[in-house]
């Protein structure tokens, strides 16, 4: 009976444990679970916050270069909207290409076209000023007539392109003309190219390294080969211009061509070509090649050029000049190493063929280096660079500053 009484007193302590203690063991038990579930989860909250935070250390290491672009919040503006499919290949879109449009443009609409190498603008905050210096000038003085459209072409890599897309929003804000952009792929735009520019780039480029070295720098040289058929006229046009009159006047340059002319360009106003002809005019005292105007041939300056494609595609003259074996007779003949890609290829033939060339007025193409002036030519320079009459673009090459307005 003593051993009953024993297990009934300790049954009824268990039954009182049980009554107050139940949820303090239910409660401890369910802490340790807790504990080891999300101590299970404790490294990928950790890795988490790491990658925030490599996130915001590798965007604050990139401020540099952040800083190179706009703002990438700019919206887009009123009226701009992404290209149908079926509108994309307007104008010569090549591989790659993508455009915006301001304004509904009709397929009867007459194209503009104009042209610019874009690449390599995100690394360079000097080439983004200037373009922003040519853009909102051309767009300032810019006016076209209902029924027409200003088609701008911009040849870039991928980095590029995405700046320019954002640029081109803040530009364009204020365009009171209905206009297109194309963006062409350079790599697919070089693949074109090479095989037809190959044998005159070790003619007219500064090394395998130099800059004008790479194909797409003689783009202006054979455009009229890979660009599609219905694209009959454009201007090519660097970045560091500054436009003091109407985009559209330039254009009516075209219909002031000679007969045989494929391409207008105004002449080089620094004694560069003096230089790269020494050896020729040394063996030819009485020669104009190289000389000042305006008797003279200084040879030309490739910053503002119009290129009549359809008439180069026609010319039997110009395309047989392209050949390997012509360059490089005409480069012996004369003597000539240059490195300023498709500028030398032109001033080249235009020494022999002047009738290929309609010469813009120097008021086309103000060109504003001063180089060659402290480099040996002092004594001849103002003879090259004199410019009488109107400007309409400011050429702001070897990085001169152009005038304020």
């Amino acid at each position: 009976m003593g051993i009953l009484r024993l297990v009934a007193r300790i049954m009824g302590r268990i039954s009182t444990f049980r009554s107050y203690q139940f949820v303090l063991l239910l409660a401890a038990a369910l802490a340790v679970v807790a504990f080891y579930y999300f101590g299970s989860e404790r490294q990928n909250f950790s890795s988490t916050t790491k990658r925030i935070k490599q996130t915001q250390a590798t965007h604050n290491g990139n401020r540099n270069d952040a800083d190179l672009t706009v703002d990438t919040r700019l919206s887009h503006p009123a009226g701009v909207e992404e290209r149908s499919e079926e509108d994309r290949d307007v104008g010569g879109g090549s591989e790659g290409s993508r455009s915006r449009k301001r304004g509904r443009a009709d397929a009867g609409d007459q194209r503009y076209h104009a042209l610019m190498m874009f690449t390599k603008v995100d690394k360079s905050r000097s080439l983004q000023d200037k373009f922003r210096v040519a853009m909102l000038s051309m767009v300032k003085y810019g006016h076209f007539f209902e029924g027409e459209v200003l088609v701008l072409h911009f040849v870039c890599d991928q980095t590029s392109r995405e700046l320019g897309e954002r640029m081109l929003e803040e530009f364009l804000l204020d365009a009171t003309f209905k206009y297109e952009v194309l963006f062409h792929d350079v790599v697919a735009l070089t693949q074109k190219l090479f095989p037809i520019v190959e044998a005159m780039q070790k003619h007219f480029s500064a090394g395998s390294g130099a800059y004008y070295s790479d194909a797409i720098f003689f783009l202006s040289v054979a455009m009229h080969h890979i660009m599609p058929e219905s694209l009959t006229r454009i201007v090519q046009l660097d970045l560091d211009l500054k436009y003091k009159t109407n985009i559209r006047d330039l254009f009516q340059e075209f219909e002031q061509f000679p007969p045989g002319a494929v391409i207008g360009i105004a002449r080089e106003m620094q004694p560069v070509y003096r230089h790269t002809f020494w050896q020729y005019r040394k063996e030819n005292p009485q020669t104009r090649v190289g000389g000042p105007p305006p008797e003279g041939l200084p040879g030309f300056n490739s910053g503002v050029m119009l290129l009549d494609l359809g008439a180069m595609r026609d010319s039997a003259l110009y395309n047989q000049l392209l050949e390997p074996g012509n360059v490089a007779k005409l480069a012996d003949q004369y003597r000539f190493r240059g490195h300023l890609g498709d500028q030398d290829f032109f001033t080249m033939i235009g020494m022999e063929h002047p009738e290929l060339f309609h010469s813009l007025t120097c008021g086309w193409n103000r060109q504003l280096c001063t180089w060659w002036r402290d480099h040996g030519y002092g004594d001849v320079f103002q003879m090259y660079y004199r410019c009488e009459g109107l400007v309409y673009i400011y050429h702001g090459n070897c990085n001169s500053p152009i005038p304020d307005d």
